[in-house]
């Protein structure tokens, strides 16, 4: 009985989780792999008339196995079930974005799949869809939280006003015009993942670093003293068994890593990039520290920023900023071998999480 009475406390469960998604995830994962492979859902390779020397590079990787993001949802959400309270607001929003832009992801993919082609959904149809469910998530949140007692140095605070760890107080006070934002912010850091999972591992690495700074942020946010009389951050005690939800995925991620990295015997597809990244956008909202995703996640706005760049250099101009975008393909047509552009992409994502957490103390 005493052993059970350890349950009540986040940092255990949150423990746990990760452990569970880590097993389930390696030890499952060759079913998986092979259940896939059986399946025929091969992962589509652009052609060398698409893509040129790049064809060259990753011509090897077609019919590897896609869609293994499932793999990484399922473990989320069985060890969310089973360690986390699956009924707190935090954690059924965010759990419900990563399920149902999964489930986007998962069309996507068999699509694709089906047409033996890299074109899946159209990109307007899967916009749509991503708004949908995005401004769904924020009109949630904003109306849900109109009395779940958020202070900023104890003093109230609504989840419309945007706040960063360098201020004492609110930057701005959106109001309603908060729900469009974090559509938008769903939406962005969705793609983003997204166009980072072009590398054996790398989304998948960055995932790991991302969730895990946020899964420490969800712990401080949910601790009163530390929010309200040390770092001066957003206190709400609902927000901290976030930190279960993020520790499920911190372990999925390792286990996942274990089949995904290079060589990959499989890919997580949009099914899993599209999840995880509106997954991590909701979870940094509901801590609200959304503005500082832009640090913590760097890789991520690295590629999306990369992409913008090169189509609005090319149509402004006729000229391209980078070798092939995103950015990752840049450094490989440059000579960087794969491996050494995932790993050193993973050093700056770990660089970026500790800066990021780093931010909370400045003042």
């Amino acid at each position: 009985m005493r052993f059970l009475n350890l349950l009540q406390y986040i940092t255990i469960r949150a423990g746990l989780a990760c452990v569970m998604t880590f097993l389930l995830s390696v030890c499952y994962g060759p079913w998986v792999i092979r259940k896939l492979i059986s399946l025929k859902v091969g992962q589509p390779i652009r052609s060398a008339e698409e893509v040129h020397k790049l064809n060259e590079l990753h011509g090897g990787k077609a019919g590897t196995p896609t869609m293994g993001g499932v793999m990484i949802l399922g473990s989320v959400l069985l060890a969310v079930l089973i360690c986390g309270r699956a009924l707190n607001p935090f954690v059924a929003v965010t759990t419900c974005v990563m399920l149902a832009l999964g489930m986007l992801g998962f069309i996507d993919d068999y699509t694709k799949v089906k047409l033996k082609s890299s074109d899946g959904v159209s990109g307007k149809t899967k916009l749509f869809w991503q708004f949908t469910i995005g401004l769904i998530a924020g009109a949630f949140l904003y109306y849900k939280t109109q009395g779940m007692g958020y202070t900023l140095v104890n003093q109230p605070l609504s989840i419309s006003e945007l706040t960063f760890p360098l201020f004492k107080t609110p930057i701005i006070d959106l109001g309603i015009l908060c729900i469009p934002f974090f559509a938008v912010i769903i939406v962005g850091c969705s793609n983003a993942v997204n166009l980072t999972d072009g590398l054996d591992g790398l989304a998948t690495g960055c995932t790991i670093t991302v969730a895990l700074a946020y899964a420490v942020i969800a712990y401080l946010c949910g601790h009163f003293y530390m929010a309200n009389e040390y770092l001066f951050i957003p206190f709400n005690p609902h927000a901290q068994e976030l930190g279960v939800f993020l520790m499920a995925l911190v372990g999925a991620g390792f286990g996942f890593l274990w089949h995904n990295c290079h060589p990959a015997k499989v890919f997580m597809g949009d099914t899993g990039s599209l999840a995880i990244g509106g997954a991590l956008a909701t979870a940094a909202i509901c801590t609200k520290q959304e503005l500082l995703l832009v640090v913590i996640g760097w890789v991520f706005v690295m590629e999306a920023l990369s992409v913008i760049l090169q189509v609005g250099s090319f149509k402004l101009t006729g000229k391209r900023i980078f070798a092939m975008s995103p950015i990752h393909h840049h450094f490989e047509l440059r000579g960087w071998h794969e491996s050494q552009v995932i790993i050193r992409f993973w050093i700056i994502s770990i660089f970026s999480g500790l800066i990021g957490i780093a931010l909370l103390k400045i003042v």
